[in-house]
C-alpha cells in the first residue's frame, strides 16, 4: 500500500478514536501537499481544552518529522488557540501524543521511537485532561492553605471552600 493512502487509512483512524473517546473531531484533508497553508491532519477539542494534531505512522521504526512540520503545527497552534501534538502509532500499538518540546530533536528533524512513545507518550484519556484547570486548582489550593496557615480562615471554612 502506498505510504499516502496508508496515511490517510491512518489519519481516518485516528478520527475515529477520538470520536469514539468523545472528542469533536475533524479531519483536515487538505492539509500535507493539498494546499500552500501549513494545516494540520486532525483538529479535535471537548470543549474545554483544544488540539492541532499531526498524525504520524510507523510498521516500528523511529518516526521523523521535519523542522518546517513541526514550526507549522505549532505556529497553526499559537494562531488557532489550540495545543499542538504529535500523534504517533506503531503497528499493533494505540495511538500516542507529545507536544512538540517533547520530541528528541536532531539538528534538522524531530524523531520519535517505539520505546519512548509506550513509555511517555500520552494517551487518548490523557488528553482530556487540561493541564491549564490542574495548575488553576493547584493554585486555589495553594491560596486556600496559605490562608489557614495564616489564621485568615478556619480549617472547617477550608474544606467548605474546597469541597
Amino acid at each position: 500500500m502506498p505510504s499516502n493512502q496508508k496515511g490517510n487509512r491512518r489519519e481516518r483512524e485516528l478520527v475515529n478514536r477520538l470520536d469514539e473517546s468523545g472528542f469533536a473531531v475533524m479531519r483536515a484533508p487538505a492539509s500535507g501537499s493539498a494546499t500552500e497553508r501549513e494545516l494540520p491532519d486532525v483538529l479535535a477539542g471537548n470543549g474545554e481544552v483544544f488540539y492541532a494534531i499531526e498524525a504520524k505512522s510507523s510498521s516500528g521504526r523511529p518516526i521523523y518529522l521535519t523542522a518546517e512540520e513541526v514550526e507549522a503545527l505549532v505556529y497553526f497552534s499559537q494562531n488557532f488557540g489550540a495545543k499542538p501534538r504529535i500523534a504517533a502509532r506503531f503497528d499493533r500499538e494505540d495511538w500516542y501524543f507529545f507536544h512538540p518540546d517533547d520530541l528528541h530533536k536532531t539538528p534538522k528533524n524531530y524523531r520519535v521511537k517505539k520505546e519512548k512513545a509506550l513509555e511517555d507518550g500520552e494517551t487518548i484519556e490523557d488528553l482530556w485532561v487540561d493541564e491549564s484547570e490542574t495548575d488553576e486548582t493547584e493554585e486555589r489550593l495553594a491560596q486556600v492553605l496559605n490562608a489557614v496557615a495564616q489564621g485568615a480562615i478556619s480549617v472547617e471554612d477550608a474544606v467548605a471552600m474546597l469541597g
